[in-house]
């Protein structure tokens, strides 16, 4: 069932260790990569929910999640089969949208699908499983790459504007396992029909399983919500250009108006007879479970940690463990090369961890269960600033890549658990709203509070990052799980 995860991760996994490196080898230059990159969270954050919905409203031969997981993973392998040979940048950049929207139109369903397959007693384990496979493809994604190089004799250099022949030939190996593991998927596991769905789920009731022509909302409430979102986006455009703040916050600030207008825009469908589509979108996010609503907070807290550790951890590892900040340099390199063996280290240990966590689920409960790999992640985060020893930051890994496997498996068990059934697809999809968001903020706040607060010392974040996991897991204490595993 979640074997097609395997693909999915190999995608991501190619695409984060290697595009700046291509988008730097067709002449990009350093301070317009963030930009290039803001391809990942955006696409998550428009097609997720789309394509939550439309799966949540389809049945035919395949099944109800098998056709996105088809059309996603022959999109995403002809990305990767075409962007080791893009000419130019805007190519290479075209590709990136191409392949992350892929990825998310498999992988937002292949959640639904563990959600829709599995018992509640079951979706712990069955998200553990889909952890396992994040790890353990993390891993070998990342090091395909250096593995051809290194035992195949493939070569890793090339003349100018050309990607070396390691990084194609991972690519095009990444494109033939990610379509053959979602094929494996489809074939080999049978989706319940509607009616099943309807026979299992009969009990659901409250605001959020309501749906189509059933649903009631305030047209005036909706509309005046709407107006006053969209002048306090245009509010905060004006100050993100006149007091020259990040440029990542227009995402937000945009985002913020774009929202109000969708409001104003429901109101005005719903008060002509039309209850599909757009308005019952915007009525679901606004109408989500409290236990999602607790959740996404926790959300918030976690991965603004977690992408203080993807944004700064080679200048934090290199610059206080390894005594410089000189890319030119032998310590920066090797330093740089030891946080790729960290980052392997935290996603073995989340791949292991995974096996763990519904033991510990089934004898405590899943909230204990997330709070102690919080904390454990916190502590490990913060622990980079104590360790001094290169070799001892494997202890601080183990902390983090028990977090990760916590981030990864409990949130959606227990977000499967309190939505309804019919709309598990367009929940899920909002539920990643709330790792977007925080991935903006950190990208235009934590350079500020680097400057201004750290004196540039990179290390400083990680134990910003640390103290924001603390913060997720205290939280988490609240969170109120009404699924039948979640109760101790």
């Amino acid at each position: 069932m979640s074997f097609g995860y395997i693909g999915i991760q190999f995608g991501f996994a190619l695409q984060n260790s290697n595009l700046s490196r291509i988008f730097e080898t067709l002449g990009a230059k350093q301070d317009d990569i963030p930009a290039l990159w803001i391809a990942a969270p955006l696409s998550g954050l428009i097609i997720q929910p789309i394509i939550g919905y439309m799966s949540d409203r389809t049945w035919n031969r395949l099944g109800r999640r098998k056709p996105y997981f088809l059309t996603g993973a022959i999109l995403a392998s002809l990305a990767l089969l075409v962007m080791p040979n893009s000419p130019a940048v805007w190519v290479a950049a075209g590709m990136l949208w191409m392949l992350d929207a892929s990825i998310n139109i498999t992988m937002e369903p292949m959640r639904a699908f563990v959600g829709d397959m599995l018992s509640d007693e079951q979706r712990t384990q069955g998200f553990a499983v889909q952890t396992f496979f994040i790890g353990a493809a993390s891993i070998v994604g990342s090091l395909l790459p250096y593995l051809l190089t290194n035992v195949l004799g493939i070569a890793n250099t090339a003349e100018a504007g050309l990607i070396p022949p390691s990084v194609r030939w991972a690519f095009y190996a990444g494109g033939a396992i990610f379509i053959s593991t979602v094929l494996w998927t489809i074939f080999s596991t049978k989706e319940y029909s509607p009616e099943e769905q309807e026979a299992f789920s009969a009990h659901e009731d409250g605001a959020a399983s309501i749906e189509g022509g059933a649903l009631t909302l305030d047209a005036g409430k909706y509309r005046s919500f709407g107006l006053a979102l969209v002048v306090a986006g245009v509010i905060f455009t004006w100050m993100v250009n006149r007091l020259a703040w990040d440029r990542a916050l227009y995402i937000l600030s945009v985002g913020i108006a774009a929202y109000g207008a969708l409001q104003w825009l429901a109101a005005r469908l719903y008060t002509a007879g039309k209850k599909r589509g757009l308005v019952e979108i915007v009525y679901d996010l606004n109408n989500m479970p409290q236990t999602m609503r607790q959740l996404a907070v926790v959300a918030l807290f976690t991965w603004f940690a977690m992408f203080a550790w993807f944004i700064y951890c080679t200048p934090a590892i290199t610059s206080y463990h390894f005594g410089t900040s000189d890319p030119l340099s032998k310590a920066y390199n090797v330093g740089a090369d030891w946080v790729g063996v960290m980052n392997s280290v935290y996603n073995g240990v989340a791949a292991l961890v995974a096996f763990a966590l519904p033991v510990i689920a089934r004898r405590t409960s899943r909230v204990t269960t997330h709070v102690i790999c919080l904390f454990c992640g916190g502590l490990g985060m913060m622990s980079l600033h104590v360790f001094k020893d290169p070799h001892l930051l494997f202890l601080s890994m183990a902390g983090l890549g028990i977090a990760w496997a916590g981030l990864l498996t409990m949130p959606y068990a227990i977000l499967s658990s309190v939505v309804p059934h019919r709309k598990m697809g367009v929940y899920m999809g909002m539920f990643n709203f709330f790792l977007v968001i925080p991935q903006i903020l950190a990208a235009a706040t934590m350079g500020l509070m680097l400057r201004n607060w750290f004196g540039g010392q990179s290390i400083a974040m990680m134990v910003v990052g640390g103290a924001s996991l603390i913060v997720a897991a205290i939280l988490m204490m609240f969170v109120k799980d009404s699924g039948r595993e979640g109760q101790p």
